[in-house]
């Protein structure tokens, strides 16, 4: 005995995060390595309040000031997320100033060697913040070169008099230490890098796997119609020598048109996805491809994806939106011919194609001209989006593609529909 409950639909799996990026990569490094130098510098406090009092009063409040200043400015920077490199070379700059200036803030020369200076324990923070903030290149040299100048200065009477293997150890390690560091920085960013490639080419391959499959299934589709529909019409009329079987001929035909409609106005709909960014490099890669080609004033699509059913319904509108255009805008070459993509809520695209030709009107369409009534408005609409014409003689026309419908829209759709099919 069939039961009325409606079987539960299956719970949709939930799509799986990018496991890596880059720019996951470069938050966690930038916020890794802003939290190290905070901890660095509070470390520092001790010996710079024993330090300190030999150096020039307004160089240690300017420095302290601009150095600490700085690295907090990392850190928020970097939880933010916005200016990042711009707050960790703050602090690699502000820390080469600091021990650039050094030797000549010091006014109580010590007779004897002190411990290691205060500025030494932000040294690895300065190279580290450099590996964040400059490219491979700068940081290499910004890795060598600041440690040197430490020890140099470190064997001066100003820095201390230290011993010339005392001073040559402490730069030593801080370059192994600040070199381990910019080491896993430029690896993590290699790595995150190269999984970005193969996630794009990998996603590009899919795009063009998924729409061969859809061709394919349309194809199929079609030629069962033409085998079962068409074929069996054809053979029917060539034998029809009665009344009757005329009859009979015409009603079959007629079912052979309207499978063929319906086969036009139907997508492949496999649950599959594609990127907008896919879409709008496919309409502007086919903009660039007509003659004469058209203006892509704004491509401005997001990361979002749509069903491929979708989004073979707006490229195919798009193209004869624009073969439309050339076709009957006219052959001036002062003759404008523009397209523009923008992304629109929630998660779907919108693109319309314009140009400045002699324009129509809609309700003078012919009811057998099938480009506007089915290949733009009802394509779009039963993939569940809409299309809207905006045109007037001598005023040039503008198609406008939307996917999903925008709220509203639906009245508007419906009108243009039936001004086109008068």
């Amino acid at each position: 005995m069939p039961s009325n409950t409606a079987p539960r639909s299956a719970p949709q799996p939930k799509q799986p995060r990018n496991p890596i990026s880059l720019k996951q990569v470069e938050t966690i490094l930038s916020r890794s390595v802003a939290v190290v130098g905070f901890v660095f510098g509070a470390q520092t406090i001790p010996p710079l309040l024993g330090q300190i009092k030999d150096a020039d009063p307004i160089w240690a409040v300017v420095i302290v000031v601009a150095l600490f200043g700085s690295v907090i400015v990392a850190l928020v920077f970097s939880f933010l997320r916005r200016f990042v490199k711009i707050g960790h070379g703050l602090v690699a700059s502000v820390y080469v100033l600091a021990l650039i200036s050094w030797p000549f803030a010091i006014h109580n020369v010590q007779p004897h060697p002190i411990d290691n200076y205060w500025l030494y324990f932000l040294l690895t923070v300065g190279t580290s913040t450099a590996g964040i903030a400059f490219s491979t290149r700068v940081a290499s040299i910004y890795l060598f070169a600041v440690p040197v100048v430490y020890g140099i200065i470190r064997m001066t009477p100003p820095g201390g008099s230290e011993s010339p293997q005392h001073a040559a150890l402490d730069s030593i390690y801080a370059i192994i230490l600040g070199g381990a560091v910019n080491i896993v920085i430029t690896m993590l960013r290699a790595a995150a890098r190269n999984v970005d490639n193969a996630q794009s080419t990998a996603l590009e391959r899919y795009g063009h796997a998924v729409r061969h499959h859809a061709t394919e299934v349309e194809r199929v589709q079609v030629d069962s119609i033409v085998h079962d529909s068409v074929l069996t019409t054809l053979i029917s009329a060539a034998r029809a020598y009665s009344p009757e079987a005329m009859e009979l001929a015409a009603v079959m035909a007629g079912n052979a048109i309207g499978h063929l409609h319906d086969a036009a106005l139907m997508q492949p709909d496999d649950g599959t996805m594609v990127r907008l960014r896919a879409v709008a490099k496919r309409i502007a890669d086919a903009a660039n491809g007509m003659s004469p080609p058209f203006q892509i004033r704004s491509s401005d699509v997001g990361s979002r994806s749509i069903p491929v059913s979708a989004s073979e319904a707006v490229y195919s509108a798009a193209v004869q939106a624009m073969v439309n255009s050339i076709q009957h805008a006219g052959d001036s070459p002062n003759i404008e011919r523009w397209i523009s993509m923008k992304s629109v809520r929630p998660g779907g695209i919108e693109v319309v194609i314009g140009d400045t030709g002699r324009g129509f009107t809609a309700a003078a369409v012919p009811t057998e001209r099938l480009g506007v009534r089915i290949s733009i408005i009802e394509r779009v609409t039963n993939a569940g989006g809409s299309a809207a014409i905006d045109s007037s003689p001598g005023e040039g026309a503008r198609v406008v593609v939307r996917w999903p419908i925008a709220p509203g829209a639906a009245d508007q759709v419906l009108i243009t529909r039936d001004e086109a099919s008068r």
